[in-house]
């Protein structure tokens, strides 16, 4: 797969998170999303722990390759470069773009949260991102304080944007089509993945919205 072939950028985009993806259960579960068509897994821990971090995350790049998805690293450009993985996302107070694309490569995805603000994805893609992110749509259990977004910046963004759109924030099998009709076409998930109790038929049924409805009419 070519790392960042925008093709490769559309479906469930599952994001780890520490307090659900224990250490020792972390690739089990990752394993799970990705039998349930996960096409992007995000490593996100902000551990000062470096060795644990570079263990877990050559695990997860090992599965991913296995499924023939992506493993994209938060904020860690210098982990993603030691480990060789397919690219970074970056945050409001995390590296520049352009010195994640220096360290990284052409072929790296680099991914840009832009929150609420079409002003900041307009800049990400002059600057050459690979996919812009926006959220939270819905109440958050991992980041109940982030800002709101209403799906009509997905519109606005499809209108003005050629590139990829992330939609995140509190996002089910129940509300996500809406965002997928707006323009998302990646949805990433934390709690509604990695927080159920069955990961693999959680992601099933996230991965589901992608397919093409049938016209019954």
């Amino acid at each position: 797969m070519k790392m960042n072939d925008q093709s490769a950028l559309r479906g469930l985009y599952a994001i780890t998170d520490p307090s659900l993806c224990p250490d020792e259960q972390l690739t089990a579960q990752v394993r799970e999303a990705l039998e349930g068509g996960t096409r992007v897994i995000q490593y996100r821990d902000k551990r000062n722990d470096r060795e644990i971090r570079h263990s877990l995350a050559d695990q997860l790049l090992i599965l991913c390759r296995r499924y023939g998805a992506l493993l994209i690293i938060n904020d860690d450009v210098t982990l993603a470069a030691e480990i060789g993985a397919h690219g970074v996302h970056l945050g409001r107070d995390d590296a520049e773009l352009s010195q994640a694309r220096r360290a990284l490569g052409r072929q790296a995805v680099i991914g840009v949260s832009c929150y609420n603000r079409p002003d900041l994805a307009l800049t990400a893609a002059k600057n050459g991102a690979d996919y812009v992110a926006f959220g939270r749509f819905f109440p958050s259990q991992t980041k109940p304080n982030a800002v709101q977004a209403a799906p009509d910046l997905l519109r606005e963004a499809k209108r003005t944007i050629d590139l990829p759109l992330v939609a995140i924030g509190g996002i089910t099998p129940e509300n996500g089509a809406p965002l997928i009709e707006a323009g998302a076409d990646m949805l990433a998930v934390v709690h509604g993945v990695f927080g159920q109790a069955d990961i693999r038929s959680a992601c099933r049924l996230l991965t589901n919205l992608f397919e093409p409805k049938e016209n019954t009419t």
